[in-house]
Parts: C-alpha cells; structure tokens; sequence
C-alpha cells in the first residue's frame, strides 16, 4: 500500500487519503469529529452508497471502536447533497 493511500471501511477502495472523508475519534476525550484532529482515524468514500452502507452495518463504529452519533451522518449526508 502507497504511502499516503488509505481504504474505504466501507466498499474497500484504496485510493489517496485526499479522496476520502476522515473521520476522527480524538484522543483522548473519545469523541468522534470530522476532517480534523488527532487520534484513531476512519476514511470514508463521499458517495451515498457507502455512506448508506457505512451507516447501516455501523461500520464507522466498529473502526473507530466509538458511538457514531446519527448527526455525524446527517452531516455528511448534507455534504453530498447540499440543500
């Protein structure tokens, strides 16, 4: 795996860090964030499928080893379709 490639936890694509949303559980408050911070790391591929998919089978979750509160994924649901 290239150097700055990361992987989708949801479909498994690897592709550039850059293509991805990171989503974050700092340390060590343990709270989750998006984009920024330091700590455990989770990238998620901005398409509604693996959003949907991610969401449903709890997979940020179980990556991030957090709760993932529904707002989180309001907000990046808001960010493929901006209203």
């Amino acid at each position: 795996m290239p150097i700055n490639d990361r992987r989708c936890v949801s479909c498994r694509k690897l592709a550039p860090k850059s293509e991805f949303w990171r989503i974050v559980r700092e340390h060590p408050s343990g709270t989750v964030r998006l984009d920024d911070g330091m700590g455990r790391s989770a990238y998620l591929c901005p398409t509604a499928q693996c959003l949907q998919a991610a969401q449903k089978k709890n997979r940020l979750g179980r990556a991030l080893k957090a709760p993932v509160d529904n707002r989180l994924y309001q907000i990046l649901s808001d960010r493929i379709s901006p209203k």
